[in-house]
């Protein structure tokens, strides 16, 4: 049989003032007896949550000096570039550019990383001050691991997004002011952003482009670009006075300013592109400074152009008259027919076909002519 003894009865904490000085008395060693056992351990919980406040915000200074350092460094320019050519140094932009985009860059970067070490650092700090304080963690661990699932399930495109922006930084895969082609939208970074990247077109319009959508960029900005110019001349002209002919006016175009400063090397003529029945095409190609390319190429064909006329290259071999006349004539079509049977007057058909002789007056014979 189970036991039916009733449970003892838990004692209610009840207050009741004091009537007595006896009472008192009791009262006042019960509370200074509690303030003995347990002001310890308060002196102790409270200096370490001091402990932990004060070592995470010296942790938190000491890790964003690191990263200032860093980003200082990251900042500067390197020994070697002011040791480039001139070729080096029109890459580097003369050092203006790239310092520039170097910084944006960097401080960018370093935004990202202080904002990570802050969250991460104070953010442990506090649950640490919590588990001081004796409050239990497991729960709020637990639900904060959940709703860190959701939330990653529910904005996966953005995490994505800012993911691929903060490594396009990071790479320096274009900065503000490049040209750029990234699959989906051409035209000129008017500003950089860890979640989307702002394009203006050739048509004026603005393209707003998430990064995560990004699988391919082509950057027209970068380095250098390349000036082509086809070159069409007659067949019968001596291509090496032709080629000379280029140079010569290459070299001109490339010591008037502002070209001194746009073309970078000699101009190379890289030979026959194509022959036809009347003409010959050269390639020629110019090293620019990027996003000149275009202004370059429509100058080297008008220098061209004039170098031609002066020197009396001929751009299309001419036709002769005889030969444009009997090809605008229409041709003679001349019909074959079939053997007829009536060309031997001998045959039958043919004696047949004959007319019949007119007869004489008295039809003896037939008429004299």
């Amino acid at each position: 049989m189970a036991d039916l003894t009733p449970a003892p009865a838990t004692p209610s904490l009840t207050f009741t003032l004091p009537t007595s000085a006896d009472e008192v008395s009791s009262s006042t060693k019960q509370a200074a007896s509690w303030l003995d056992a347990n002001w310890q351990g308060w002196v102790e919980g409270a200096l370490r949550i001091l402990f932990i406040v004060v070592l995470a915000l010296v942790l938190r200074a000491m890790v964003r000096k690191l990263i200032d350092k860093l980003i200082a460094r990251m900042g500067r320019p390197s020994e070697a570039e002011a040791e480039l050519s001139r070729l080096g140094g029109l890459l580097a932009n003369s050092g203006m550019v790239n310092t520039e985009r170097r910084q944006q860059r960097s401080e960018a970067i370093g935004s990202v990383l202080r904002s990570v070490a802050s969250f991460t650092i104070l953010g442990t700090a506090a649950l640490m001050v919590l588990s001081a304080l004796g409050v239990n963690l497991a729960p709020l661990l637990a639900s904060a691991g959940v709703a860190g699932v959701a939330i990653g399930f529910g904005a996966r495109n953005l995490v994505t997004d800012f993911l691929s922006g903060v490594f396009m930084i990071m790479e320096d895969q274009y900065g503000v002011g490049d040209e750029i082609d990234t699959g989906v939208a051409t035209g000129t970074v008017l500003e950089v952003g860890l979640r989307v990247t702002k394009l203006r077109g050739t048509g004026g319009e603005i393209w707003y482009i998430r990064n995560g959508e990004v699988k391919r960029i082509a950057n027209m900005s970068q380095g250098w670009a390349t000036a082509a110019v086809d070159v069409q001349v007659g067949y019968k002209e001596d291509l090496e006075r032709v080629e000379a002919l280029i140079t010569e006016a290459a070299e001109q175009l490339a010591k008037e300013t502002p070209f001194d400063e746009l073309i970078w090397g000699r101009v190379k003529v890289l030979g026959v592109e194509s022959v036809a029945a009347d003409s010959v095409v050269l390639r020629v190609e110019a090293r620019c400074s990027p996003g000149n390319a275009t202004l370059v190429a429509r100058t080297l064909r008008l220098r061209l152009k004039a170098a031609f006329d002066l020197a009396g290259v001929k751009l299309k071999e001419e036709a002769p008259a005889g030969a444009g006349a009997a090809a605008a004539a229409p041709p003679v079509v001349v019909e074959i027919l079939p053997p007829s049977v009536l060309a031997d007057p001998g045959s039958a058909r043919s004696l047949a076909a004959k007319p019949i002789p007119p007869q004489s007056a008295d039809g003896a014979g037939p008429a004299a002519g």
